[in-house]
């Protein structure tokens, strides 16, 4: 096994440290879903971006985008509105155990966007890990007592959330030389709001904006974006997309725990089989 550089393991425990505030996500979506899957989305990019724009100023960095690169940025920003709306939108439609191990394939298609885009060697052996987990999304869905339509829906818009967080991670590691962490992540977050805000602003409808709404909204931007997004593309700079996505997958555990604990959404046999066997193909495919 290679021995990990002092800054891979850095780069790891940053990822650990954001698994923890990513497995807050479901739960303050799933709070606030009195306003619409658009709304939640350009709100939480927002309370992002402002939230690294906070920590730049304590750490009196400044913000500089050359007017050159915007066209680079703003699909960086639309590939991550697009992962943000994908997943919000599914908790509107499936449930927390098949959106989170559905989003979570991610780390295939980052394997494979990262041997394609980034020239990062897979070995042949990994094609048995994918269709592993191909198996382990099958068993979650497949067997599903209760499985209607709506859950169909909701199960391909967390499979867009995962192709395009393998897209998003690919464009944060390929980034890394370019730019300091806090200037990529204001630039992508604030991009990203840009794409929302239209859709957000034609569904817009002030009474799904109660106090428990605009808490859960403020929560979504700041833990599981603003600190926990921020520390995994810290952790892109330092390690393999791969290896850091292979830790990110535990906030299908840690989400899935918390919306037993404070949602009294307790998953079924076959969802929890599922899990287990998706989550085994992911880490023959990383590992």
């Amino acid at each position: 096994m290679t021995k990990l550089s002092r800054d891979a393991k850095v780069g790891l425990l940053y990822v650990v440290i954001a698994v923890f505030f990513f497995s807050t996500s479901p739960i303050f979506i799933r709070w606030a879903d009195s306003v619409s899957s658009y709304e939640l989305t350009f709100w939480r990019l927002t309370t992002a971006a402002l939230t690294v724009g906070v920590m730049m100023l304590i750490k009196r960095e400044r913000w500089h985008t050359p007017l050159d690169d915007w066209r680079k940025f703003a699909l960086f920003g639309l590939i991550t509105a697009l992962h943000f709306l994908f997943y919000i939108a599914s908790l509107y439609f499936t449930t927390i155990a098949h959106s989170l191990a559905i989003v979570y394939t991610a780390p295939v298609f980052v394997t494979l966007f990262s041997a394609f885009f980034l020239k990062e060697h897979i070995p042949k052996r990994k094609w048995g890990g994918i269709v592993i987990t191909v198996i382990g999304i099958a068993i979650l869905a497949g067997f599903q007592p209760n499985f209607t339509k709506r859950m169909l829906f909701g199960d391909i818009l967390a499979l867009g959330s995962a192709i395009t967080f393998g897209f998003y991670s690919v464009a944060g590691r390929s980034q890394r030389h370019h730019y300091s962490l806090f200037t990529y992540a204001i630039t992508t977050y604030g991009a990203a709001a840009l794409w929302a805000f239209p859709a957000a602003a034609f569904t817009f409808t002030s009474d799904g904006y109660t106090a428990k709404t605009i808490f859960s909204i403020l929560g979504m931007g700041v833990f599981p974006l603003g600190f926990g997004h921020t520390l995994y593309n810290a952790a892109l700079r330092r390690v393999h997309a791969s290896y850091a996505n292979v830790i990110a997958t535990q906030e299908v555990t840690g989400g899935v725990v918390l919306g037993a604990l404070l949602l009294g959404e307790i998953p079924g046999v076959n969802e929890i089989v599922g899990v287990i066997v998706a989550l085994l193909g992911i880490l023959i495919v990383i590992l």
